[in-house]
């Protein structure tokens, strides 16, 4: 590592700093100090997203999204599949702090974050279809990346909307 690093957490509630070993723990503290303006607006920020909501929610509200997603989930599989040419196998619903969603290519066995009730409906939309996507590319390569192209031309700017 070259340089000491600042990095929000994406629900705003710490900050991670990395350093140099050659670094002395007083300049690490002088540059978190000469920071701290910063620091305080981004953790003010980051606290306003929905990753934050979602990290402190209780578990009625996890039930809520739950509810939500696993509602609008089906349909939107069942009506992407005969576009894509793919077949999902069981649908399952998790509470997940680092993924929006996982596939299982093997078994066809999707599962989806049910945080994505917070974000507009595109999202849960861009979801299933990367999730059936990797039913016909295993990895994020180059023909994952031409199959998403193929299939939602605008699935760049729904990722976006999960950053």
């Amino acid at each position: 590592m070259k340089n000491v690093n600042l990095r929000i957490a994406r629900d705003g509630s710490h900050v991670d700093v990395s350093a140099p070993s050659w670094v002395s723990d007083s300049e690490v503290e002088a540059f978190i100090r000469s920071k701290s303006a910063w620091i305080a607006s981004h953790m003010a920020q980051a606290a306003q997203t929905p990753m934050a909501r979602a990290a402190q929610a209780t578990p009625e509200e996890v039930a809520a999204w739950r509810e939500a997603v696993s509602a609008c989930a089906p349909a939107l599989v069942a009506a992407w599949e005969p576009i894509m040419g793919v077949k999902a196998g069981k649908l399952a619903y998790r509470n997940m702090t680092s993924r929006w969603g996982s596939c299982q290519p093997a078994t066809g066995r999707i599962c989806i974050n049910v945080r994505l009730a917070l974000y507009p409906p595109e999202c849960l939309e861009y979801v299933v279809v990367h999730e059936l996507c990797h039913l016909l590319e295993r990895g994020h390569g180059p023909r994952f990346h031409q199959l998403m192209d193929a299939f939602m031309p605008d699935w760049k700017q729904r990722r976006a909307k999960l950053r």
